[in-house]
């Protein structure tokens, strides 16, 4: 950061996350005049902002949402979510407690196998539709889903985007994941069932009138459309083993999200105009704003100079050096999305790594994934799941804003993040 423009993108960057938090022009309106000024004062131009993934805007991340988007439009008009509404409220007798747990679980299985921001995309249409029949307020629900998503991302390589960049520099396997940090993630699954109980125990009222209402409902009569059901079922299959089999055949996730909502809609009978209506194109316009912000920073060496100061800090001490490196990244990936971020640290913790002298369990990669995947809770822009979710909300009329999830982010991110931090200090060094 040698010259003015480093400053400049720090003031704009600032300034437009002030107007996000304070709520008083829309987020989309913020992240799009930021991207501008970025752009109007040089700290950032149109081939980084445009045409390189980690400067700029990540086509990755922009059509995997659309094509998701597309997916789960198509998916809608067959009752699908429906079914999966009612039947959830009568496994779970109609009390919102069991409800929330059930959806928490769900959600964080299936970040487990698919990208969190796959997985919110899936599950909020079910959230919005229980709410709807238990007439509960539908925030602390998506909230609590968007929180573990992030949570259950962490047990795998595919689970959150920054795994994959750090398996990739770190010569991790998919296995590496699961023995080293599916059991914290299942571990802080259950802490955040038990945490939620505590911050959402006002929305937990049992309405026996509208409960019996539903039990007696038959969720197969929520079907519209069975044939449409089984063509969309079947191509989401696909997508999903697309995903899971990333490794193999080296397809990107934003390819077989296309691929996937092209070949569904061209096999069904649904316009393609209806599909396109039910992209969120204002949670996409928003995304390419902050990309651009951050690239901005990237430019100009803001985020260079705070991932040096950090490897400065830790020196040879691997201990402190995890501890900090948890810490710090979970910060930080509260306000610069993780990605970006990650992408940063990853060749400055290989070097971290060589410096001292290398470690067999990768004790510095895992912090790093632990803290900017259990970072991104802690702001309502913290990650790409968060955004969607407040898109989706905004859009159905159950508005979520900036401080309302991030008080209760905050209070999960530092509950996870000491637990990681325990878990750290007791699996990869001698307490003793």
């Amino acid at each position: 950061m040698s010259d003015w423009h480093g400053w400049a993108a720090i003031v704009v960057f600032t300034g437009t996350y002030a107007l996000i938090i304070s709520e008083r022009i829309h987020r989309v309106a913020a992240a799009l005049g930021g991207a501008a000024l970025m752009l109007a004062t040089g700290a950032t131009d149109d081939v980084s902002a445009f045409y390189l993934q980690d400067r700029g805007i990540d086509w990755n991340v922009i059509f995997l949402l659309m094509g998701m988007m597309m997916i789960v439009g198509v998916l809608k008009k067959t009752g699908m979510f429906e079914y999966l509404a009612i039947w959830a409220v009568k496994k779970a007798k109609a009390r919102p407690f069991r409800v929330m747990a059930m959806l928490i679980v769900m959600t964080a299985l299936a970040s487990a196998l698919l990208d969190n921001v796959t997985t919110v995309l899936l599950i909020a249409p079910v959230t919005l539709l229980v709410c709807e029949r238990l007439a509960l307020p539908a925030a602390p629900f998506l909230i609590a889903e968007v929180l573990a998503s992030n949570v259950g991302g962490i047990a795998t390589l595919v689970g959150d985007p920054p795994n994959i960049i750090i398996a990739s520099r770190a010569g991790l396997t998919f296995n590496d994941f699961l023995i080293h940090l599916a059991p914290l993630s299942a571990l802080l699954i259950l802490v955040l069932v038990a945490m939620c109980r505590f911050l959402f125990r006002k929305t937990f009222v049992y309405d026996e009138e509208r409960a019996e209402g539903i039990m007696v409902l038959e969720e197969r009569e929520a079907i519209r459309n069975p044939r449409l059901l089984i063509q969309g079922l079947i191509v989401l299959a696909l997508v999903v083993a697309g995903f899971v089999l990333h490794p193999v055949l080296h397809y990107e996730p934003s390819i077989v999200a296309l691929l996937g909502a092209g070949l569904l809609i061209a096999i069904s009978t649904v316009e393609t105009g209806e599909v396109l209506a039910e992209v969120e194109w204002s949670t996409l316009a928003f995304f390419a704003g902050l990309f651009i912000m951050i690239g901005g920073l990237i430019d100009t060496g803001v985020i260079s100079e705070v991932s040096k100061s950090l490897a400065n800090a830790i020196g040879d001490n691997e201990l402190g050096g995890s501890m900090l490196m948890l810490g710090a990244s979970a910060a930080l990936s509260g306000v610069v999305d993780n990605i970006p971020y990650v992408a940063t640290m990853a060749p400055i913790t290989a070097d971290l790594v060589r410096n001292m002298g290398g470690s067999s369990d990768h004790v510095m990669w895992w912090a790093l994934a632990l803290g900017a995947d259990l970072g991104g809770n802690a702001t309502a822009i913290g990650a790409s799941a968060n955004v969607v979710v407040l898109g989706i909300a905004e859009r159905n009329r159950q508005p979520i804003s900036f401080w309302q999830f991030t008080k209760y982010g905050l209070v999960v991110t530092a509950v996870t993040v000491a637990i990681s931090a325990l878990y750290i200090w007791l699996r990869y060094f001698d307490p003793a």
